[in-house]
């Protein structure tokens, strides 16, 4: 099952200094963090703030590419999480119909989906990976005493 998510915020990992983005479940109170490099949490951070920069950045140009080419974005998943890595696809569809996947770091494929006005959703054993992770962390003791800041934003879900 695929369950619909809104970012919640940005934030930077305390820790590692790493742009992190949080997804939140529309339905509950469930939340995913996804590590990010910073030029895709900028990307994302422009197209949140809807801040126009003078020439498409990367994410622009796929999406004015797949206009182009009559390819309509349907939405964005967040398909698995291997060895510490998000895994994501862009689910689309040409101008015959048909569907069609493309492979994709969760980060381009958020960015893409603000752009193309699109739903983001995260498969439920992402949630369930995410959380059992965070459950070895918490028993082996590897993380640090360190709170982390609140979520960059407002209290509520930010804008899309």
């Amino acid at each position: 099952m695929q369950i619909e998510v809104k970012i919640r915020g940005l934030m930077v990992d305390p820790q590692s200094g790493t742009p992190v983005v949080i997804l939140k479940d529309i339905h509950s109170d469930m939340l995913l963090p996804i590590w990010v490099g910073p030029y895709e949490a900028n990307a994302i951070a422009l197209e949140i703030e809807k801040v126009a920069p003078q020439r498409p950045m990367t994410h622009d140009l796929m999406r004015n590419l797949m206009s182009e080419m009559g390819l309509q974005v349907e939405r964005v998943v967040v398909t698995e999480l291997r060895d510490s890595t998000f895994f994501a696809v862009i689910e689309m569809r040409n101008p015959e119909g048909e569907a069609l996947l493309l492979d994709a770091r969760p980060s381009d494929a958020i960015a893409l989906a603000l752009r193309a006005d699109c739903p983001i959703f995260v498969d439920d054993e992402v949630f369930r990976a995410s959380n059992r992770k965070s459950e070895e962390v918490e028993e082996t003791g590897d993380s640090t005493d360190e709170e982390w800041p609140d979520v960059i934003g407002e209290v509520g879900d930010l804008p899309m």
